[in-house]
């Protein structure tokens, strides 16, 4: 397929990928072009702003998540060549596992995809030593795929000086720079950016970006270097055909949805379909009750920390999960839904907010990273997981328990650093990791398998 796409990538995190990547997508859709986007890496909140851009949602690519073949065909799978294809990558350019491997980095997923990179670049405070810092990264990309440059936070008259000097010494296209956007700035938290619904006039900023963005950079040059990307093919992988089964016989799984709920890989909840589950959405904030045809229970993660009362306050609701946990329900609960599912949450200001009880300790905050980066576990005792398989994720918080579990062995691939964690018996699989079930189909089908005996019993 040849299909029409560019990167945006960077040298460091904190350059403004984000909102280049925001305004490129809202700068097309005004087009009437056919977009759709990608996020590098295991990050769940922007995918939500390029979602909110687009309407539509944005899939994660991650090289250390999935293998070559996979990742091209996550990537292509539903795509056709009228599409046009935004990935926004992560951290800098080559910083992979550790910051040290390619592995996991913006440049691998672009090496397999064979996708042109425009690197945006944070010119504040810089002058000639934006060609120093260029040329390395030139230099560097052993497979030509950096094909144009964004020069960010640089002034129109200053970046008509440095354009033709970058161009005339480096032989890069310069297709483009993007001022310093003050007022549509997006704020962070210590878990990264807030999220897209916490902005008040979100739309409006977005599109105030995206009229910028028309000025200052040159579509036509990004879409003339997306039309050039190489045609890209992979080999097809069947999933199991659920499709013969009746609405009223696939089990049911209840997904908690909503603003302290809302870290999920689409592709996570595309393959608990593809193994015959049905999904219907509940709001642990404002739901009195988890739906009554819920045959098995996903707690992804979130900002429960930031809703502690409201979700305490809601006793009807920490009641019916904790019945459906006592009745042998299956659940399945990441970080912030393995807080929630605690006897208690405890505020940084050490206020203790009673939670659904199903597991009997404590959560509290730490005030620094606990974990952080990428993970590989596998079960002491098989339970969700066959013998000795290994399915991936990622760690990212700042609150810790005083019941993490000691059903799995949770291994970091750079340093080998193993650890014990995870709740994972009977039913239940709760935990701080984050799970990115393609890495090991398995666990969705187990999932849903005992889903399924739930609804049977």
């Amino acid at each position: 397929m040849r299909l029409k796409r560019v990167m945006i990538g960077a040298p460091k995190s904190g350059s403004g990928k984000t909102l280049v990547t925001c305004a490129l997508l809202q700068a097309l859709k005004n087009q009437g072009k056919k977009v759709i986007s990608y996020k590098c890496g295991p990050d769940y909140i922007d995918p939500m702003f390029h979602e909110t851009v687009l309407q539509i949602p944005s899939k994660n690519l991650d090289t250390f998540f999935s293998a070559e073949e996979d990742v091209k065909r996550l990537f292509l799978e539903g795509r056709t060549e009228d599409d046009v294809a935004v990935i926004e990558g992560v951290m800098g350019l080559f910083d992979g596992l550790g910051g040290i491997r390619e592995e996991g980095s913006s440049y691998h997923l672009a090496k397999v995809t064979k996708t042109p990179i425009i690197l945006v670049v944070d010119a504040k405070g810089m002058g000639r030593s934006l060609l120093a810092l260029i040329s390395g990264f030139l230099n560097y990309d052993t497979e030509h795929l950096i094909k144009g440059v964004i020069l960010n936070r640089m002034s129109k008259s200053y970046y008509h000086i440095m354009k033709p000097l970058i161009e005339e010494e480096l032989k890069i296209k310069v297709v483009g720079y993007f001022p310093e956007q003050k007022e549509n700035s997006v704020g962070s938290r210590h878990l990264g950016l807030v999220m897209p619904e916490e902005i008040s006039d979100i739309r409006k900023k977005l599109e105030k970006l995206s009229e910028t963005f028309e000025r200052t950079v040159s579509l036509e040059q990004i879409e003339e270097i997306g039309a050039h990307a190489e045609n890209l093919s992979y080999d097809s992988k069947d999933l199991p055909d659920m499709s013969r089964e009746t609405k009223e016989n696939k089990p049911v799984i209840g997904v908690a949805k909503d603003e302290a709920f809302c870290f999920y890989y689409r592709d996570n909840l595309k393959l608990l379909e593809s193994f015959g589950a049905r999904m219907v959405f509940f709001s642990p904030l404002h739901d009195k009750e988890i739906p009554k045809e819920c045959d098995g229970l996903l707690f992804g993660g979130g900002y429960p920390e930031l809703y502690a009362k409201k979700l305490s306050d809601n006793r009807r609701m920490r009641a019916s999960v904790k019945r459906a946990a006592a009745g042998g329900m299956p659940i399945v609960a990441e970080c912030g839904g393995f807080m929630y599912l605690h006897s208690s949450l405890i505020d940084p200001e050490g206020v203790a907010y009673p939670m659904a009880d199903v597991v009997e300790g404590e959560c509290f905050y730490t005030g620094k990273l606990v974990r952080f980066g990428y993970v590989e576990l596998r079960e002491k005792k098989s339970n969700f997981l066959s013998a000795n398989a290994k399915i991936k994720g990622h760690e990212f918080h700042y609150y810790d328990s005083t019941q993490n579990g000691m059903d799995c062995i949770g291994r970091k691939p750079v340093s080998g650093q193993e650890y014990a964690c995870i709740l994972a018996k009977g039913n239940q699989w709760l935990g701080f990791p984050h799970l990115y079930y393609p890495s090991n189909p398995g666990f969705a089908k187990a999932f849903v398998d005992k889903v399924r005996k739930y609804k049977k019993r």
